[in-house]
């Protein structure tokens, strides 16, 4: 635990470092450009997170159920602070009333959570801990392919976070982009080990989580793409984007990490991951 936290110190101080450097290089691009390219970066954090599986074959349940939890207190704050908000702020500007930009919100949160719901009533996945998630025969489709829709399932909102996140300030796409990519390293590792634990070889592991990764440049680009060209649906796509984000952090996260009986773990890994998302926000302000 300690190094990961020293871990997490040195990216965040390493992000500080080179965010000058950083900004003028991304400073020319367009949104698209930008929304697809920052979420591919961020998706190859989850092969990057996966590496120690070459050296190491498990991590003890309690440090797992950590790690989960730092990723469900990083969506958590980036769903609150840079969607969720600035979808209230941006359609109060745009339609006036705070009223109807209350409006907005609940109902692109709820049409988030709806889509994801729907998509795991219809697709067929499968979660390393509450075993098969929807209505389709998982014997029909090789259980190696359940665990990728499940994880893909996660990855999809993350990087329609990140498309959307660049239609506003780029140093929030910017906190968006790197925040993702910060809790793709534990949620790799948990993946890949995982797959290990169920039989599949080290190489299997590792292609499989970057396959999973892989889904995020595409919500990047559809997020991205759809903000550009309808502008006016900069508060609805952030809404929308916070409300699949808060759907995987309620249905699946928190509940498998709480599965083992190790919910102190896993809290304290929301404090630190809810905390980590601010501090990356803040140097890059």
């Amino acid at each position: 635990m300690i190094v990961a936290l020293a871990v997490l110190v040195l990216v965040i101080a390493g992000v500080a470092a080179s965010w000058p450097w950083i900004e003028a290089r991304v400073a020319g691009m367009g949104t698209i450009q930008i929304g697809l390219l920052a979420s591919f970066v961020a998706s190859l954090f989850t092969l990057v997170g996966a590496l120690p599986v070459l050296f190491i074959r498990r991590i003890p349940r309690p440090v797992e159920d950590a790690m989960m939890g730092f990723g469900a207190g990083v969506m958590l704050a980036a769903a609150a602070l840079e969607l969720a908000l600035p979808a209230l702020e941006g359609a109060e500007a745009q339609y006036g009333p705070t009223f109807l930009a209350v409006v907005v919100l609940a109902a692109g949160v709820g049409l988030g959570g709806g889509f994801l719901l729907f998509l795991h009533h219809r697709v067929p996945h499968e979660h390393f801990i509450l075993g098969p998630q929807s209505g389709a025969d998982p014997d029909k489709v090789r259980r190696v392919y359940l665990f990728v829709l499940a994880i893909a399932l996660h990855h999809l909102p993350e990087g329609l976070a990140v498309g959307v996140g660049f239609g506003g300030d780029l140093s929030d796409g910017m906190t968006l982009a790197v925040a993702i990519g910060l809790q793709n390293m534990p949620e790799g590792l948990v993946v890949a080990i995982a797959l290990l634990s169920l039989g599949y070889g080290k190489a299997t592991a590792l292609g499989v989580t970057l396959l999973t990764g892989l889904v995020q440049p595409v919500g990047g680009l559809v997020g991205a793409t759809a903000i550009t060209f309808m502008t006016f649906l900069l508060p609805w796509g952030l809404a929308f984007a916070a409300g699949a984000m808060l759907f995987v952090v309620s249905h699946e996260i928190i509940p498998e990490s709480h599965r083992q009986g190790h919910e102190t773990q896993a809290t304290l890994g929301v404090l630190v991951g809810f905390v980590a998302f601010m501090a990356i926000g803040h140097v890059l302000s």
